[in-house]
């Protein structure tokens, strides 16, 4: 199930918050959010709840036991087990056929490579149990003593398969004593409204021409045609993942959660470094707190900890060489900014660093989307004129023409416009003006309505993280 579809919309989640909010006890609610969750997640292969339920099961027990043997020699052995089984899962199911295939390729073999399904949201799940591991090890958390409060933890649909990844430690308080409010659950229906809106009226809107434009024969692609579909799918990609971020977010405040921010206008940056800061914060941080610190972070050979990092954040997006090319790509740029080339930068206008920044992210979207190195190869040549394609036809005039006023409110969306307003709404609401909160439900319902009427009849995409 997903969270942009009608029966989500008009069944699942007007269900769940009936029932949800129908007893007033923690315990029933807890156990109410479980069995939404659960039934969520099967809603597409139910035999992949199982594997859910044994890894919360895993890092529920390592974390009483680190928590039991705490200050010996053995407490390390529950994050060594979580570790292992984790890690082991997330190879065996997302990167089993990979090596499989390298090792053929490399060393000549025939071995069979295995056709294994992968779990939706595995590497977020598993991200989040292995971190709540090690953080109770630090003594960072106690141990939860109570496997259903664990269980929602690692389930809650929320989040469960696309992220953000919840850290235990960022919502402990709510899982343990979370006060639900009515204003928080209006802000969250407001919030989830926006990512929805996000999803349906622009990342699936650009996912059209992304696939008209890179999915088709490259012998019939004008230059101009290959540059518009790779800043679509850099559209897509940015609106689809948010989107979901923001519809997660709202979710949990909805229910009482509170989930860190994900995503913070990225495509405003004017560094490689900037970007990812703003961009999928989660993982980053995740990466930042337990590899490279670990690793010997700013201290220690930093430049090796930094292109380690980077190799691994490319290799979580997927089993192929093209993610793993991505990631080193932006680990060298990132290097490279702090070398020499940021402080170059910063000497020339300001437009220039965003220039610098958008050019080099959109190349690296080109490197994430085509897994195929001869179609992408191919794609690179197109950009730059290596080739004898036109650089302009008549069909993508007339389709700018038609669709302009999407691209320019899709472009301004990008920037922290709609934020200010909303501060500036804050304010003003602050100042004792209740007329407002009816112009926000106007506004809620307007989006909502457009939700439902670009959803009813249309073959539903699904958010692009879902496959990582």
């Amino acid at each position: 199930m997903v969270f942009a579809s009608l029966i989500f919309l008009c069944l699942f989640l007007p269900l769940n918050i009936l029932l949800y909010y129908s007893y007033n006890n923690a315990t029933y609610r807890n156990y109410v959010l479980i069995l939404f969750s659960l039934f969520f997640y099967a809603w597409g292969e139910p035999i992949w709840v199982l594997l859910l339920i044994f890894s919360a099961l895993v890092d529920y027990l390592n974390a009483l036991f680190i928590e039991h043997y705490r200050g010996t020699k053995y407490a390390k052995w529950g994050v060594v087990s979580s570790l292992i089984v984790n890690l082991g899962v997330l190879i065996s199911f997302k990167y089993s056929g990979f090596l499989y295939e390298n090792l053929n390729y490399y060393l000549g073999l025939s071995l069979t490579v295995p056709k294994i399904a992968l779990p939706i949201g595995i590497s977020f799940y598993t991200f989040q149990t292995i971190s709540y591991t090690i953080d109770v090890y630090r003594g960072e958390v106690k141990a939860q003593t109570s496997f259903p409060k664990f269980l929602m933890f690692v389930s809650l649909y929320h989040q469960l398969v696309a992220g953000p990844i919840v850290r235990y430690v960022h919502i402990m308080n709510d899982i343990e004593q979370r006060k639900e409010k009515l204003e928080e659950i209006f802000w969250g229906l407001h919030r989830f409204l926006i990512g929805l809106f996000k999803k349906v009226a622009i990342a699936n809107v650009a996912a059209v021409w992304v696939a008209q434009y890179l999915d088709g024969n490259f012998s019939e692609l004008s230059v101009a045609e290959a540059w518009f579909g790779i800043l679509m799918f850099s559209i897509q990609i940015y609106f689809d993942f948010s989107g979901y971020s923001d519809m997660a977010i709202g979710l949990g405040k909805m229910f009482g959660f509170h989930y860190l921010e994900n995503f913070n206008y990225p495509y405003i940056s004017r560094s490689a470094t900037e970007f990812w800061r703003r961009w999928h914060i989660s993982l980053g941080t995740f990466f930042r707190d337990y590899v490279y610190i670990p690793l010997g972070g700013n201290k220690q050979y930093p430049y090796r900890n930094l292109l380690i990092v980077w190799a691994l954040t490319g290799l979580w997006h997927g089993a192929s060489w093209n993610f793993i090319f991505w990631g080193i790509y932006f680990g060298v740029l990132i290097l490279i900014e702090k070398l020499f080339l940021m402080a170059w930068l910063q000497k020339l206008p300001r437009f220039f660093e965003h220039f610098y920044l958008l050019f080099v992210v959109v190349i690296g979207w080109a490197l994430f989307y085509f897994t195929d190195s001869s179609r992408l190869f191919s794609f690179l040549d197109i950009l730059f004129l290596q080739t004898n394609q036109p650089f302009w036809n008549y069909q993508l005039g007339l389709l700018l023409k038609e669709n302009l006023f999407w691209l320019l409110g899709t472009f301004v969306l990008c920037m922290p416009i709609y934020r200010t307003l909303h501060y500036r709404y804050m304010s003003q609401l602050e100042k004792n003006k209740p007329w407002l909160f009816g112009a926000a439900m106007l506004f809620q319902f307007i989006l909502l309505f457009i939700c439902i009427t670009l959803l009813v009849g249309k073959t539903y995409n699904p958010f692009i993280y879902y496959r990582f």
